[in-house]
């Protein structure tokens, strides 16, 4: 069973036991949350799709920290002994999907 649930701007597809980035949320590890914007869920061979979301389904997650990857942007021109660097980190919330209840 997988479903697609929307947090913030973002569309997730989670099933059980996926690890997702989501948006930063200012939460303790092994804190609980639930997603209960559910706009698709598919059991077996059943796919409900929700107008604008499924009634009665939510997805149960673990938080497991805050993670966050430094990336580098290098601007560069040749014989201008002409280097711009710049840097930018974003930051995420990393869950772990327990249960897609329906």
């Amino acid at each position: 069973m997988y479903a697609v649930v929307e947090d913030g701007s973002k569309q997730y597809t989670v099933k059980a036991g996926d690890v997702v980035q989501i948006d930063l949320r200012n939460l303790e590890p092994e804190t609980k949350i639930s997603l209960e914007r559910v706009l698709l869920l598919k059991k077996g061979d059943q796919v409900i799709v929700g107008q604008p979301t499924v009634a009665g389904a939510k997805v149960v997650a673990t938080v497991l920290g805050e993670i966050s990857e430094k990336t580098n942007i290098m601007k560069y021109r040749r014989r201008k002994n002409y280097v711009r660097r710049k840097g930018h980190r974003q930051y995420f919330t990393k869950i772990r999907i327990e249960e897609v209840v329906a």
